[in-house]
């Protein structure tokens, strides 16, 4: 970097060559550092890449592992509030009612299938279910609708770039 900054007069009579050549020396060195840069660039291009496959195979193992275990089925019954002020039936298992009571940020913490079944539950029931207002339930539904659509525009992505490489030869 040092020898393509220096003006290329100076480096002629020190190095007692033709500016020409000093040129050629210069502009060989400068592709050089090109060189090395683009190569650093694809090497953390192709970290990212990586990094990316990784997580998209941890995410369809957990999604394959939660197939494969049965999931506690619960028949879905809207009953809304009675008279008589009992809670209203949700499809939403404990653990799932829990950890959107307990979590700061409930979202992150449920898996893509709970958050379909939070985003689909009726406002009202889910509200009654949490003992929230039905704004805070209509945000958190929000919230959950909002991840939901970050996790599949990550799984686009992946398979874009997927798609992509596989036509391409591949890097050193």
């Amino acid at each position: 970097k040092v020898l393509i900054d220096v003006p290329r007069s100076d480096l002629a009579e020190e190095l007692a060559q033709s500016q020409t050549k000093i040129q050629v020396l210069q502009d060989t060195l400068q592709q050089v550092l090109d060189r090395r840069e683009e190569e650093r660039q694809s090497r953390q291009l192709l970290e990212l890449y990586l990094e990316a496959l990784k997580n998209e195979d941890s995410i369809l193992s957990k999604v394959a592992e939660s197939e494969a275990v049965p999931r506690k089925e619960m028949d879905v019954v809207d009953t809304g509030t009675s008279s008589t002020g009992t809670s209203a039936k949700t499809a939403l298992s404990d653990q799932i009612l829990a950890a959107l009571k307990e979590k700061p940020a409930p979202e992150l913490c449920l898996d893509s299938q709970d958050l379909e079944l939070v985003v689909k539950e009726d406002t009202q029931a889910l509200a009654v279910a949490l003992s929230w207002d039905k704004q805070k339930a209509e945000a958190l539904q929000e919230a959950c609708d909002q991840e939901l659509s970050k996790r599949l525009q990550q799984v686009q992505t992946l398979h874009s770039l997927r798609s992509t490489s596989k036509g391409k030869k591949t890097l050193p």
